[in-house]
């Protein structure tokens, strides 16, 4: 069992405002304290000025929601790792499963931003997870692992330095959530991926898990041996919530 620091990060997704961020990045403040683990928000791209502010000098790290690929240019509504950077981001959300459904990203995109955030100091949370029928037809490792080895292919000299997030496509936002023992499974399949490519730095290598972890089962989820910490979905826009998920962890 790794004795790295967990990692807890909250992605926001689209929902927030003024008021409300400032509401709930307070309330976090307050109850936060000296987590033993790693606790990162990912916040909508306009308002990471504002939380950038609000979270100084906490333990709560600034994250974004995407990244360019690209480092500038004609690149409509995107933002570049430079830009991200100055304001404080530390990490970088790529290959969401909405982000691969809604907006059509493949698995060489997702490669191709995870390296754009790596080669700029930001930690890509690499997103890897099958849908419903993927699942039901027993394609859940096959799925993974070719997510996974395309980011490993592109990044193989420092995969080392990524975060992975498993989040199974069926359990997000739906309030259904893979036992530990299922979430446990396939994390130790994405760990042997990673050591093969990696050797004994892949221990460095934190995997999540991203599919509805809530205050409820937060503390069975995050004991199993090969699940360093959450990425937590609407749960993250709850204080009491994310603050009950953040103290389960070890």
């Amino acid at each position: 069992m790794s004795k790295k620091k967990q990692l807890i990060a909250g992605n926001w997704k689209m929902n927030g405002g003024l008021a409300a961020n400032e509401a709930l990045i307070g309330a976090l403040r307050q109850g936060v304290g000296q987590p033993v683990c790693d606790v990162a928000v990912c916040v909508p791209a306009p308002y990471l000025a504002q939380v950038q502010v609000l979270t100084q000098g906490s333990p709560i790290a600034l994250g974004a929601q995407d990244v360019s690929a690209h480092a500038q240019g004609a690149f409509t509504g995107e933002q570049s790792v430079s830009m991200l950077k100055d304001f404080g981001v530390g990490y970088a959300i790529v290959g969401h499963s909405e982000r691969r459904q809604y907006h059509g990203e493949t698995d060489e995109v997702v490669a191709a931003k995870a390296g754009a955030a790596l080669a700029g100091g930001i930690t890509p949370i690499v997103c890897v997870g099958e849908t419903l029928a993927e699942r039901e037809a027993g394609k859940t490792e096959e799925v993974v692992r070719r997510q996974l080895a395309a980011v490993i292919h592109t990044n193989g000299h420092c995969i080392s330095e990524i975060v992975v997030a498993y989040e199974p496509v069926w359990a997000i936002g739906t309030g259904k959530t893979a036992t530990p023992e299922e979430a446990q499974a396939v994390h130790a399949v994405l760990r042997a991926q990673l050591q093969h490519a990696a050797g004994d730095a892949a221990a460095r290598v934190r995997i999540l898990y991203g599919g509805s972890m809530n205050a409820a089962n937060a503390a069975s989820l995050l004991a199993q041996p090969d699940i360093d910490g959450g990425l937590i979905g609407g749960a993250s826009l709850k204080a009491p919530d994310f603050l009950q998920i953040i103290a389960a962890a070890r």
